[in-house]
């Protein structure tokens, strides 16, 4: 299942990669902006985790560190802006997301354990 969750992983930071720097008008919206980066930063932390489970101290530090270089990295582009509420949502939702996979993948090694 790692294998999976590596290769999805990396396309989602693609993703976000494209999403956040891109001209403001190629940006796809489904919901709130807030709502948005939440559920796409705590699905990118949760990924990570299942991925490289061991180097989840690794992946909470990336995982805030891209939300971080992306977002200052909208301050080089002409349509966009990076803002520290941005990052404080993006970052916050890494970090739970982060935080959840590894509950659950702990819940989970004690049920297979017993």
């Amino acid at each position: 299942m790692q294998p999976f969750f590596r290769v999805t992983a990396w396309l989602v930071v693609a993703a976000l990669v494209f999403v956040t720097l891109s001209p403001i008008g190629l940006r796809p919206s489904v919901a709130p902006a807030n709502v948005e980066r939440a559920l796409a930063y705590g699905a990118l932390g949760m990924l990570f985790v299942l991925a490289y489970p061991r180097r989840w101290p690794v992946v909470l530090a990336g995982v805030v560190a891209l939300a971080a270089i992306l977002e200052l990295g909208q301050g080089l582009t002409l349509t966009r802006h990076g803002r520290l509420s941005d990052f404080l949502v993006k970052g916050g939702a890494a970090m739970l997301g982060t935080v959840l996979a590894l509950a659950a993948t702990s819940i989970a090694s004690r049920r297979t354990r017993s």
